[in-house]
């Protein structure tokens, strides 16, 4: 039997890259799917069809994470389709890469109302609905947010990200700690660099493959990669596993050198 067959999975940022990597994993393995997607409704809807596929079933929500009210609608919507949901994964993310002395505040702004604030957002209703199910007899559930390595370090360029992945997985910790009594789990997963459509905006392919040689692993992480660690910390295998984070690097933390000197 497939480990989540029966379980419902919302994941957000899911039309595009690890988000959805993440979404076919668990289809993959039995769970219910809802795509959440902001703007990538095409990309969306093709990442439904893949879960039919699969031999699950698919609903497809629009909206935006840092949208209070549309991340709540969509919470509602997704109970009123399945019933329940069993498994939230806070994927959805953004970044705009300047100097902090050069950062323009819509810019930055938009990047915590994303990355921090939409991730805040998604917990809490992710929370509220599953401490709903446990106090009517159903299993608890798992809340997986997806942060980064950037919660470690602080490359230039990056400042508005860097402290909402540091937020969030001190928010996932807290969540841990609120949830245990209902045997909900919530955990972290910071991934390295990852090949997505979303990183190839900012590097070359000739970029990519020469970074993927300075990884001790000698390749960048993929969104399978990824997949893979949500499924394990969403399956039955993770239930004494809360308030942790996973890095998914291949090394890349532990491979890190200081530069030549000039």
């Amino acid at each position: 039997m497939k480990k989540f067959q029966g379980k419902v999975a919302l994941i957000t940022g899911a039309s595009l890259g690890i988000g959805r990597g993440i979404a076919l994993g668990l289809a993959a393995e039995g769970a219910d799917i809802v795509v959440n997607y902001r703007s990538h409704l095409n990309d969306a809807h093709d990442v439904a069809e893949n879960v039919s596929t699969l031999g699950q079933r698919a609903l497809v929500c629009q909206a935006d994470v840092a949208d209070r009210s549309a991340v709540e609608q969509m919470f509602n919507i997704a109970v009123e389709h399945f019933g329940q949901i069993d498994i939230v994964v806070a994927n959805a993310a953004m970044s705009v890469r300047e100097r902090v002395i050069d950062a323009q505040w819509e810019n930055v702004r938009r990047t915590i109302e994303v990355s921090q604030f939409g991730v805040f957002h998604t917990c809490q209703f992710a929370a509220q609905q599953m401490v709903k199910q446990s106090n009517a007899g159903c299993p608890g559930g798992k809340i997986i947010i997806i942060s980064s390595i950037l919660e470690e370090l602080a490359p230039a360029a990056n400042a508005a990200y860097n402290m909402s992945k540091a937020a969030i997985n001190h928010l996932g910790r807290t969540l841990a700690l609120e949830l245990a009594p209902h045997h909900i789990n919530v955990n972290m997963i910071n991934p390295g660099w990852i090949d997505t459509p979303g990183e190839r905006a900012f590097a070359s392919e000739s970029e990519i493959q020469a970074g993927g040689k300075r990884i001790p692993w000698g390749r960048l992480g993929t969104a399978d990669d990824v997949a893979k660690a949500v499924a394990y910390l969403a399956s039955e295998d993770a239930d004494y596993v809360t308030g942790a984070t996973l890095r998914i690097d291949g090394g890349f933390v532990l491979g890190l050198t200081l530069p030549e000197a000039k």
